[in-house]
């Protein structure tokens, strides 16, 4: 008997309703803290309240472009875009570390300045890396385990992007592609040994790239005892730590936090949760927690029910890029952690971040309309020529 097509409606319900409102949720609730928190900044500064505010809606805009396109051309394509990807990454970061090219800010060339915004190429190669070790890592899943295929070639890639981020320098981004090469390797069954002198070879380097900064040394300062360098290299973080305890339990309602009036940096940035915490205290925070939860969730819910080995991967990597990113921020705003530059997902402003995180998502909805009632057949053996069909 024939079949008429699917209406739009029924194939927009094939989509992960509940992953999609936890993505919304936090993007909605980031454009309403980023106000919160900017706007006597922007009024100061810009001489327009509403200045970082507009900037962040555009970017949510594009970043709505950028999902839609995603549900719409499906995770499997991505599987042919692999390489590209990967060597615009690898072009960007190059480009980035060019005086003239590169815009500084902070003591950091991490912007590549194009007429109305900037792009922050370090964003772009976090998706790139992501995509490029799934394909790479399931196209190789029987060799996996060899020292010579399915590790030494992807730490290599690794300490080339490593090495291109730290020019800028941009540790957080270093340490978030080394964390994402350990958690596809171990998804992909490489050897346990292997991973473990990983993170022993990592350790040391670590140790030389933090200990010849005398920056990263004073943020180790500011982590060991916020306190003690109070009016020094621990002003941000007891700042927070202010902010965060301010807070209680229900918080001081939006709009009337005070450690955003000059006390503390990056309010609307890096340290956006503790203007969170600040603002609509331990109830918000729970309520944000959750939302990252759903997000891991239902990210990895789809990924393992993909029935391909690609998707299984992709999947993965994207949610663990989105719980890690947003358990380091906290843990840095809770001086749980040295600070590290990493933004809150969907929420700290920031254009290429959000745009980029959100075309992510959008490759998680597309890879949960495949496992939508039941989960499909199972099909990790898929040959990687049907993949990239």
């Amino acid at each position: 008997m024939k079949t008429s097509p699917p209406s739009p409606a029924a194939a927009l319900v094939r989509f992960d309703p509940v992953l999609l409102c936890a993505v919304l949720g936090l993007v909605s609730f980031g454009l309403v803290m980023v106000y919160s928190a900017s706007a006597v900044l922007a009024q100061d500064k810009q001489g327009d309240s509403l200045y970082f505010l507009k900037r962040q809606l555009v970017a949510a805009g594009l970043g709505l472009g950028a999902m839609a396109v995603a549900m719409k051309v499906g995770w499997r394509r991505l599987a042919r875009w692999a390489y590209p990807l990967l060597l615009a990454a690898i072009v960007l970061l190059v480009l980035v570390n060019i005086p003239g090219i590169g815009s500084t800010a902070g003591g950091a060339r991490r912007w590549i300045r194009l007429p109305g915004f900037g792009l922050q190429p370090a964003e772009v190669a976090k998706f790139a890396w992501v995509v490029y070790l799934s394909y790479s890592l399931a196209k190789k899943r029987e060799k996996v385990a060899k020292f010579s295929v399915g590790f030494v070639p992807h730490l290599a890639l690794c300490g080339i992007l490593v090495l291109l981020c730290m020019m800028q320098p941009d540790f957080g981004s270093s340490v978030l592609l080394v964390f994402m090469l350990f958690v596809l390797l171990f998804a992909a069954g490489a050897k346990l040994s292997y991973l473990v002198g990983m993170v022993l070879l990592a350790l040391p380097l670590a140790y030389v790239a933090i200990a010849s900064s005398p920056y990263r040394m004073k943020r180790i300062l500011a982590f060991m005892d916020p306190w003690a360098h109070r009016h020094d290299v621990g002003y941000q973080v007891a700042e927070s730590l202010m902010s965060i305890g301010s807070g209680g339990v229900s918080g001081l309602g939006l709009g009337d936090g005070r450690q955003k009036l000059f006390f503390l940096p990056e309010a609307h940035t890096d340290f956006i949760f503790s203007i969170i915490a600040e603002e609509t205290g331990l109830i918000g925070v729970g309520i944000l927690v959750v939302l990252y939860g759903v997000v891991l969730w239902r990210g990895v819910r789809a990924s393992l029910a993909a029935g391909e080995t690609f998707g299984t991967y992709l999947g993965l990597g994207i949610s663990s890029i989105i719980a890690f990113q947003a358990a380091v921020n906290m843990c840095v705003a809770m001086g749980l952690l040295p600070t590290k530059g990493l933004t809150l997902p969907f929420v700290s402003y920031g254009g290429s971040s959000l745009v980029v995180l959100m075309g992510a998502a959008g490759v998680l909805l597309s890879l949960s309309a495949n496992t939508q009632g039941a989960a499909r057949p199972s099909r990790v053996g898929t040959d990687m020529r049907e993949v990239a069909a």
